[in-house]
Formats: structure tokens, sequence, C-alpha cells
């Protein structure tokens, strides 16, 4: 038990999936390496892992949440032998550095995606560059999201962006109902580049800028990056790996 940590949300059900693991890790041996369990919901392993994000631990997630896709399912029975035989991935987060109407600036991390969204009635109005290349001088919209491998089927998935595969080293940008160009269906870049998003009428057309749940308002200018020196050692079970559920996604996408 030295070697594990358990991190638990503070509900019932996750309260109660904790004592049971107590009890059960308690006489069972798993190999050395230093663990961090992790039982909630996706956004309570984002939180989790953000608050991290110097650990060299490795990560594994029970699901006590609603969908869970960051995390495994948690099963008395086979919790040694999932624990025993679980593959480890490694993910990078993005890094968003924000430039606010006071000129203030403000970084967080983000796991799953940045989203720029409009901050009163009117619609916004951006110029998105990636590195010192414009991908697009004037998009009119609702905003804009920047996506994650990891974070490709939550928040990118519902407005119609791509999902990619976890090795692929791209990023999604996608608008968030364009108005003009109506018909701009976003990009997929490379992930070694900044992209730059700026508000072309902050005064007029205020935004925020949201790291997965951390909202920035008021954002003049937001760079995001990937943190390639920050890597979160995920684990999941062996038949269930986070490669395998964003393939299940595209799937049922296709043929939705």
């Amino acid at each position: 038990m030295k070697k594990i940590q358990i991190i638990s949300d503070k509900n019932l059900k996750s309260l109660k999936i904790k004592n049971s693991l107590i009890r059960i890790l308690k006489k069972k041996f798993i190999r050395k390496i230093k663990l961090t369990i992790v039982i909630g919901g996706d956004g309570f392993m984002l939180q989790t892992l953000k608050k991290n994000k110097d650990s060299k631990n490795f990560f594994y997630g029970i699901n006590s949440g609603n969908y869970g896709f960051l995390m495994n399912k948690f099963s008395i029975k086979n919790i040694i032998s999932n624990l025993s035989k679980a593959k480890t991935i490694n993910i990078s987060p993005l890094e968003m550095t924000v430039r606010n109407n006071k000129n203030q600036i403000k970084k967080f991390l983000a796991i799953n995606e940045v989203s720029i969204l409009r901050q009163s009635r009117q619609a916004a109005s951006l110029s998105i560059n990636y590195g010192n290349r414009p991908i697009i001088k004037k998009l009119v919209a609702d905003g804009v999201l920047v996506s994650t491998p990891a974070g490709s089927t939550a928040y990118n998935l519902s407005v119609h962006g791509p999902i990619l595969s976890l090795n692929s080293k791209k990023l999604s940008i996608s608008p968030i109902s364009p108005f003009r160009p109506r018909r701009w269906k976003g990009k997929i870049v490379n992930d070694k580049s900044k992209i730059t998003i700026k508000n072309l009428y902050p005064l007029k057309r205020p935004i925020s800028a949201v790291a997965d749940n951390i909202e920035v308002r008021n954002a003049k200018n937001i760079i995001v990056k990937t943190n390639q020196k920050i890597k979160f050692n995920l684990m999941y079970d062996k038949n269930r790996g986070l490669q395998k559920k964003i393939k299940i996604e595209q799937l049922r996408r296709e043929t939705s």
C-alpha cells in the first residue's frame, strides 16, 4: 500500500468503491510501481491530473460518474488482475496562455481541449494563426475549439470535429457554429507549433477562453501549444484501452 495512493471524489458511490478497494489491496500484492488510483468521473480525473502535473506516478482511473471515457470500469473480482495487466499510455496536455483586456497574462493546462467562446449575444470575430502562417483571417462564429487526441471524442466531437488517433501527433481546430465563412470545417495541424487566436473586436465582441473547465473572461489574445515537457502516465484495462475507446467512437460516428 505504500506505493499506492487512492484519490476519491466525495460522492457516495466513489467512497463505497474506495472502501472496497482498500480492503482488497490490504490482502493482495501489486507490482512495485508508484500508482495513483483515481475514483470519480472524467472531470475529477482531469482535475486530479492537473494538480499532480509534476508527478511521475501512474494514474489508473475507476469510473463512478456517468460516461467515464478516461476511466476504467470497477470490478471487485478482477481489480487486481486488471491493475497487474493494465496498459500504459502517455499524453501531454495543451498549455493555454491568455492575455485579457487588462493586459494580464494567465496560464492553464488543458488535457481535453481549449475552447474560445463568445461572451455576449454577439458572435465572436477571430483570427487564427498556426506558427507564422494564417489559418483563417476572420472567423465569425460562436467560437472555436482546439482539441487534443485524448479530447477529440468529447466537446470536439459534439461540434463535428474529427476524431484523432492517440499517436497521431495532431491537434484539431474546429469552429463552433460558424457564420462566416459558413462552410469552414476547421483544420487538423501538427502538435509541434503554437496556435494563436486573436479577438479582432475585444470591446464590441468579448470572448472567454476555457482550458477544459477553467475560464478566463475578456480574452484578447490566446496562445495554445502542446506542453511536451509534461507527460501523464495513464493506465487502462488490457482490453478497454483509450485507443480502443476512440476507435469505437469513430465507428459509432460513421454508422450513425
